[in-house]
């Protein structure tokens, strides 16, 4: 019996963990031949399917999640149409919800699981040809001939620990630039807007199995893992034996997971301060800093707390910490997420990411929709639209004040600029996307170069005491100094001074140096130099003049 599995991801830089997880559960039965056919959203949907058709498979299986599930059903409807005696299964986080709607929209998919599938899909497959038998198989629902819906509840593995590890599968892929790790199922928080908001049981893995499958993506040169274990803090204890194991790594593998600011106990603050450098990159999970918005989503945690654990993550100098933020949430104001956004840039947050609410398929906010009094889409990716609190509008507003983060802020060589301009001016947020939007470029993708240009030239027209450091920081970026940022800057025939102070790097005679004047007088000021037999455009010593501030 041939399965072949649709490998369907929104970037090649990304892959899921659900064929090597349900394959390697089944790997050892010679029945069973499988093949994947990988692809990703963008590509064209007549040269999948024909790829798919080519191998004639008995069973098309695929995992359907918000970001490939319109481009899916594109795919999957056309190889029905070829071979219909092919069995479509599909299963993810799309199928959380009530699936009866979709199975009768969608007539050629033979069934679909809800929840997680290492044991039940097994189970589906040895009775795959025996419908009468497929209601004893957790977490599917399906159609009968007679086309009555059958619904199997949710499924949930419980020995979660017995299950074969996914890189045991010849299918996990080790050519990404990171692999994922899950080390814990369910989740301890109640979350109204997520789907694993009040999964229970949590279930975790023991330690030493951790450690063997770490030595395992270890051996496969693999430098970045992402965890996944919602509950990484709730347990203070065992967060303490997970961050000791993972300096058991070091430096040899990054690790990102998240953290919940709320449930830093002392002893755990004290055990990520002595971590070396690089060795974590955390997220945040604080969606807002409002207490009302917060209980109403249902989640656990004082927000004093929160706010507490959170500026203590923010200033360790060891790591890098990213917070966010939620726009569409119930009683969220779009004003308080612009103050929300000034306050996380006052902590220093290492990014602030802005995301607009959706309303995913089995979360209790989506059940109480109407209630909540939230309007959204109802096909993927099912995002708010409006809210008693913010209007359709407004959450477009929204909407571009992330981008304006994730191309300023989150950009390192723009992000202490941007970080002082919103510090020292409360209307800057507001004022900046406007002046994006007049210049038609706040919905326009821009390069590192772009965005340097336009926030030299605001500061220029609107905060001219701040066009000093807009020309540090495009210098520092390594752009070129023929450009307007660059226009008070000295390249030709510079000579030290007799004295300076080093704010970076070693001063040799080689270097190609560059004079940035501080003031009009221009007697004072920086000095850059570079390497001129690397031809590198990145300044590696930088000085200045006795009673100039250092930026």
């Amino acid at each position: 019996m041939k399965i072949l599995w649709i490998d369907l991801n929104s970037s090649y830089a990304h892959s899921s963990l659900a064929l090597p997880a349900l394959h390697a559960q089944v790997m050892t039965d010679p029945s069973l031949e499988w093949e994947v056919v990988s692809a990703t959203i963008n590509e064209n949907i007549g040269m999948i399917v024909d790829e798919i058709c080519r191998r004639r498979p008995d069973i098309l299986a695929a995992t359907t999640w918000l970001f490939n599930h319109e481009q899916l059903m594109h795919v999957t409807s056309r190889v029905k149409a070829l071979i219909p005696e092919t069995s479509l299964v599909l299963g993810g986080p799309e199928f959380l919800g009530d699936n009866e709607e979709f199975l009768r929209r969608n007539p050629f998919v033979n069934c679909v699981f809800r929840g997680e599938g290492e044991e039940s899909f097994a189970q589906w497959l040895a009775c795959r040809e025996h419908p009468e038998q497929w209601d004893t198989i957790p977490g599917l629902c399906y159609l009968t001939p007679d086309k009555e819906y059958k619904d199997n509840g949710t499924a949930r593995v419980t020995d979660f620990a017995g299950l074969v590890s996914p890189e045991q599968s010849p299918f996990f892929n080790w050519s990404k630039p990171f692999v994922q790790l899950e080390t814990t199922r369910g989740c301890f928080n109640t979350c109204a807007f997520c789907v694993s908001g009040g999964e229970k049981p949590v279930r975790t893995l023991s330690i030493e199995s951790i450690r063997e499958r770490l030595q395992t993506i270890h051996t496969h040169g693999i430098k970045n893992v992402r965890v996944l274990d919602r509950t990484f803090n709730y347990n203070p204890r065992r967060a303490k034996e997970l961050l000791r194991l993972f300096l058991e790594f070091h430096p040899n593998i990054r690790f990102h997971l998240e953290i919940h600011p709320a449930l830093l106990s002392e002893e755990l603050k004290e055990e990520l301060r002595q971590l070396p450098e690089g060795l974590l990159h955390l997220e945040a999970g604080i969606q807002s800093l409002r207490e009302p918005v917060l209980e109403r989503s249902h989640r656990m945690g004082k927000l004093s707390d929160a706010l507490e654990g959170l500026k203590f993550l923010c200033a360790l100098p060891n790591m890098e910490t990213h917070a966010d933020l939620i726009a569409g949430l119930p009683l969220y104001h779009l004003s308080e997420i612009f103050e929300d956004v000034r306050t996380l840039a006052e902590y220093h947050a290492g990014e602030i990411q802005l995301e607009s609410l959706k309303l995913l398929p089995g979360t209790e906010m989506r059940r109480k929709a109407e209630e909540l009094g939230i309007r959204y889409s109802p096909l993927p990716p099912y995002e708010v639209l409006q809210t008693h609190e913010i209007s359709t509008n407004e959450l477009q507003t929204a909407r571009l004040l992330s981008r304006l983060l994730d191309g300023f802020y989150n950009t390192p060589a723009w992000q202490a600029l941007t970080r002082e301009l919103i510090l020292q001016d409360e209307h800057f947020l507001r004022h900046f996307l406007e002046y994006l939007q007049k210049a038609n470029l706040a919905d326009q993708p821009m390069s590192l170069e772009k965005r340097g240009l336009i926030l030299y030239e605001y500061c220029k027209q609107n905060r001219p005491e701040f066009r000093l450091q807009a020309t540090i920081a495009w210098i520092e970026a390594g752009m070129s100094l023929k450009k307007l940022p660059a226009e008070n800057v000295r390249t030709k025939r510079q000579t030290p001074p007799s004295t300076w102070e080093v704010i970076y790097g070693a001063y040799k005679d080689s270097l190609r140096l560059c004079f940035l004047p501080a003031d009009d007088t221009e007697k004072h000021g920086y000095w850059f130099g570079f390497e001129t037999e690397t031809q590198t455009t990145i300044p590696v010593f930088k000085a200045k003049d006795s009673g100039i501030c250092q930026s």
